[in-house]
């Protein structure tokens, strides 16, 4: 008769593992989604081990509790099968499913001739083992070594018959780093840096772990929808795209230490600010009261474009630094001639000096803010 001390255990494994299963798989939960794959497979399988061995125990069953907690089984994991397969796009739920009925059909053929042949058990039981080790043994060996020309249904291609694509270039994408703090995960400590990130739709943000412990990128107002990382391991990045983002300021957190916060600021693109400077008249000539740049100071926006134009009749440079500590290196114009014109933009705020290596007399200055 079967042991219902055994099966009252592993009927309430089986239903808690297999929900679990399903709500990681569905995507309802934004939080440990990995963790949550492998904790409940976990129980599902152990609950079906001690369900096994109580319905089991002392041979099969043949009484009605036994076929009827069978059918409630079969109807609550094929409920949830169904579920899982409509409501997810998960592409490893196929293989999760090929290995439930890996696990299952040995299992119901080689109990089957338990209790009717069973003097064919043992040698149907030897059969599915040694299928089971061929197909393993197959699969990682063709996994490793490859399987090779040889089994190829396609006839081998020339090599002259090959046509050359074009190689095409690569577009680099920069993104803008934020990082996760060392010693984040204490609370009152600093975590994400910088705080507050301004960005432009289509950019590219790239979050690096700098901590010991995992932590996660989530969005807070919808618990992830808009965007989340998942776990990310010490010394690992996740990058976000925000292309598909639409504008506005979106709070984030780590859902592992949700006392970490941080806001993602996504704006539409824009036309950047042009500003004019002129290289006036007479600027090569050193006198008193000339005007050499006009203006000779100028405020700008960050993101702002400065454009210089010669209207002199002399060439002259426009060149970041001063005279007296020569270039900076931060922008330079070369020598350009009259009626021609040099532009930079400026990404960063701060002051800077820049003057005519030509005529050293001539001296600005650009504010940034």
């Amino acid at each position: 008769m079967s042991d219902w001390d055994l099966m009252m255990p592993g009927m309430g494994l089986t239903a808690v593992g297999l929900a679990g299963v399903v709500i990681s798989y569905a995507g309802i939960a934004k939080t440990f989604i990995d963790g949550m794959h492998a904790l409940t497979g976990l129980t599902m399988f152990i609950g079906l081990i001690f369900l096994a061995c109580g319905i089991l125990s002392g041979g099969i069953s043949t009484s009605n509790k036994a076929k009827a907690t069978t059918l409630v089984i079969f109807g609550i994991a094929g409920s949830f099968g169904a579920f899982a397969f409509t409501m997810t796009s998960v592409s490893s739920l196929p293989t999760f499913a090929g290995v439930l009925l890996i696990v299952i059909i040995p299992t119901i053929v080689i109990s089957y001739a338990a209790m009717k042949v069973p003097q064919y058990a043992k040698p149907i039981s030897v059969i599915f083992i040694l299928a089971a080790g061929v197909g393993i043994a197959s699969f990682v060996t063709l996994g490793f070594v490859g399987p090779g020309a040889h089994f190829s249904l396609q006839p081998p291609v020339e090599e002259a018959e090959k046509v050359k694509q074009p190689e095409q270039a690569v577009p680099v994408v920069t993104a803008i780093p934020v990082e996760i703090l060392a010693g984040a995960a204490t609370p009152d400590n600093p975590d994400y840096n910088p705080d507050v990130l301004t960005v432009l739709k289509g950019d590219v943000v790239e979050w690096t772990n700098n901590d010991n412990v995992m932590h996660t990128v989530t969005s807070a107002a919808d618990a992830g929808s808009t965007f989340d990382s998942s776990v990310i391991s010490a010394g690992s990045k996740y990058q976000l795209d925000t292309e598909n983002i639409a504008e506005g300021e979106y709070q984030y957190f780590c859902t592992v230490h949700p006392f970490m916060t941080a806001t993602l600021v996504v704006q539409e693109p824009h036309e950047p600010v042009v500003a004019k400077v002129s290289i006036p008249q007479g600027a090569m000539t050193q006198s008193e009261g000339q005007l050499y740049y006009d203006p000779q100071e100028i405020t700008i926006s960050v993101g702002a474009i400065l454009v210089w134009s010669n209207d002199d009749t002399a060439a002259h440079t426009v060149t970041s630094g001063n005279p007296t500590t020569s270039a900076s290196g931060e922008f330079d114009s070369g020598i350009f001639a009259t009626g021609k014109t040099f532009e930079h933009k400026f990404d960063s705020a701060g002051t800077t000096e820049y003057y005519c290596q030509v005529h050293p007399w001539m001296i600005g200055k650009v504010t940034v803010q």
